[in-house]
């Protein structure tokens, strides 16, 4: 196996369903707040086995109301992302496929996948 799909594979790309990126501040929230959502979704995702990939950022440039997580292909942000949230978006949007409602800032971009030739 070459390297490139070496590591395509150890990130689960090939079966990963979602992919959620999290801002951990330091400008939304402090970096300690953000950290501590980060290894609740990293370990969380971990045990329970969900087939989604996860990226840390340093910024979003929203700078406020963080720590701020985007769940994609849905587009769904949320604000104020606290490792109690953190649980929760996991049990209900990503294992019941629930987005909660009353936490969503706002959805962007296309939900609808494209068809590559």
């Amino acid at each position: 196996m070459n390297p490139v799909d070496a590591g395509f594979s150890k990130m689960g790309i090939d079966t990963s369903q979602r992919h959620i990126f999290l801002c951990v501040g330091p400008d939304c929230c402090s970096e300690k707040e953000g950290l501590q959502t980060w290894e609740v979704l990293k370990e969380r995702i971990k045990q329970l086995g969900i087939p989604v990939l996860r990226s840390k950022a340093a910024c979003f440039r929203i700078c406020c109301d963080g720590p701020w997580m985007v769940i994609y292909p849905e587009g769904i942000w949320y604000g104020g992302v606290t490792p109690e949230k953190c649980q929760r978006i996991i049990e209900e949007h990503l294992l019941q496929n629930t987005p909660i409602r009353e936490w969503i800032v706002r959805v962007t971009g296309n939900s609808t996948p494209l068809r590559l030739p």
